[in-house]
């Protein structure tokens, strides 16, 4: 009995010491060590389904309501298209290019092809990396989505969806990872974009600006008036886009939080003073304000404060938010009657042109003394416009320069533009042997 006393002694203290000795080791099986948080994969969750419902059916209404109606249907079918297309694209080899390992600030490196070796947790959130792939994938579907916009009428079903896919992979994929993957322009240039000013918005409307200047105009252009018809169906798509964008810009906060919540307030006082501002200058300018131009002037404002929604004071967003109907109205008209540029339905102009506006503006309204969150350490207002500066430039001039290259490219297998005696009898007929409700 004596000896079996001592021998349960000496086990108990062996175990003790072996304790002791190796407390990493249970810490690292420990399987909520890296758990994600429920409300915040929640909230990433609805977001993405927010994001998505912004490109099906928001932007679809939003577009369609604006062309004529015997092209109606090819504005949906290829808003469409082209979220499948890029959605498989990101799934396969977009997302390990934007946020896969960072190695050189230019591309992700190859550890997330097919989304395979995602971690538990996405680095510096609480939500599973899948849950932060899918909420990206939206973002990767809306953005050359916006660009239908500059092309309807008269733009080739093939070469639109060959345009878009390769477009998503070349100048989509990469500037999302210098911007928000770790890349080049964050970490060197301290280029900040909360939402998508520059990865979503700038990209977008330049490579639309170019992609209308490469097509040619509509037939008609500018002489005939091309009336939208059904503007009940822009307000529709565009309430849709105002709503889904609480995703796009709350859900960036990457958790449930006050910032998503700052983010969301933002939002919507800037979409809310906008579209108010541009119904007053359409007031001023032919008369009365429009439907259409309350509906455009919403997104104009939504646009701009993207990308500063998580770093800007609601007083801050509702400057913005004005500034943003201000500039965006004159270059509607600047685009397409002093340069003649066939942007059919403005994307460039609102778009594009909000989110640079907006992006420079971040650095001015992020300073403490106009109620923003402030700069990061050893920055001044100075330092950061200049970070924004250069994002917002080069990131425009990497959209031209490669949507250029594959416009024409493309074209040489796949014509960029439909026939004439197409264009006149209708993309939905023509192209997709459908035809849409006509209106008296």
């Amino acid at each position: 009995m004596m000896r079996l006393s001592v021998l349960r002694r000496r086990l108990t203290i062996a175990a003790a010491l072996l304790a002791a000795a190796v407390p990493s080791l249970a810490h690292a099986q420990d399987p909520l060590a890296d758990a994600a948080d429920s409300g915040d994969t929640a909230w990433i969750l609805i977001s993405s389904a927010l994001v998505l419902m912004m490109t099906m059916p928001g932007l679809t209404l939003f577009y369609g309501g604006l062309v004529r109606a015997k092209n109606f249907l090819s504005v949906l079918v290829q808003v469409g298209a082209i979220a499948a297309i890029a959605s498989l694209l990101w799934v396969i080899c977009g997302y390990t290019l934007a946020f896969g390992d960072v190695s050189s600030g230019w591309l992700g490196g190859g550890n997330a092809w097919m989304l395979i070796n995602l971690g538990n947790v996405r680095a510096d959130t609480a939500v599973p990396e899948s849950a932060f792939a899918l909420f990206q994938l939206t973002f990767a579907a809306i953005t050359p989505a916006l660009m239908v916009g500059a092309w309807v009428d008269r733009a080739r079903f093939g070469w639109v969806v060959a345009f878009s896919a390769l477009w998503s992979l070349v100048v989509y994929a990469p500037v999302a990872h210098w911007v928000w993957g770790g890349g080049w322009l964050s970490t060197v240039m301290g280029t900040k974009d909360f939402a998508g000013g520059i990865v979503v918005h700038t990209t977008a409307g330049i490579s639309a600006l170019v992609a209308a200047a490469l097509l040619g105009k509509r037939q008609g252009f500018p002489k005939t008036l091309m009336l939208p018809h059904s503007p009940s169906l822009t307000m529709a798509g565009a309430a849709l886009l105002w709503v889904g964008w609480f995703g796009f810009n709350g859900g960036s906060a990457l958790a449930a939080n006050d910032d998503a919540a700052s983010a969301i307030i933002n939002t919507h006082v800037a979409a809310c003073v906008a579209a108010l501002v541009w119904a007053l200058v359409e007031r001023i300018k032919v008369g009365k304000p429009t439907s259409v131009g309350f509906a455009t002037g919403a997104v104009a404002g939504l646009a701009t404060i993207t990308p500063a929604a998580g770093f800007v004071s609601p007083g801050a967003a509702i400057m913005i938010g004005a500034i943003a109907a201000l500039v965006c109205f004159p270059m509607i008209q600047l685009v397409k009657k002093r340069l003649e540029i066939d942007d059919s339905l403005d994307v460039f102009a609102v778009h594009g042109i909000g989110g640079m506006t907006g992006s420079l503006l971040l650095a001015l309204f992020m300073s403490t003394s106009f109620g923003g969150v402030g700069y990061a350490e050893g920055t001044t207002m100075a330092g950061q416009f200049a970070g924004q500066l250069v994002g917002v430039g080069v990131v425009a001039i990497w959209s031209a320069v490669a949507s250029a290259v594959l416009a024409v490219g493309i074209s040489i297998l796949l014509p960029m533009r439909v026939s004439e005696e197409d264009e006149r009898e209708g993309l939905d007929i023509s192209s997709h042997g459908e035809r849409a409700w006509e209106f008296d």
